[in-house]
């Protein structure tokens, strides 16, 4: 079973996520939306698939990276989210026992050593 497969996306705190995107707009040239910047890429298995980054400032004050209390948090693509969690357990990380589901794949969430959380991400490409 394969576990992580690329990077899905960075994320970070930030005091005003707006000015943030704005200057990372501006000088050096990251495509915005309303919510982050995403860089889109080629699977080198499958050219026609098209892949994506995603670089997300998040106000200062979120508790979307709770329980960590670090400034970022790194999410990685997966191949099969259940599976590589199931794994995990296995092996005790901690897991935090939750999975979303949305249009865009589905989100669970470990814990590292240090207290970091980690997104993991199954897309629906």
């Amino acid at each position: 079973m394969k576990r992580v497969t690329g990077i899905g996306g960075v994320f970070f705190k930030t005091e005003d996520p707006e000015k943030t995107k704005k200057w990372y707009e501006k000088h050096l040239g990251i495509e915005m939306d309303q919510y982050s910047g995403l860089f889109r890429w080629r699977d080198i298995d499958d050219k026609e698939k098209i892949g994506r980054t995603v670089w997300g400032p998040f106000q200062s004050d979120t508790d979307y990276f709770g329980p960590s209390e670090k400034e970022y948090m790194f999410n990685y693509r997966v191949e099969n989210l259940t599976k590589l969690l199931d794994q995990l357990r296995k092996e005790g990380v901690e897991v935090i026992d939750k999975v979303e589901e949305y249009e865009y794949g589905k989100f669970g969430w470990i814990m590292d050593p240090e207290g970091r959380k980690i997104e993991l991400w199954e897309p629906f490409d």
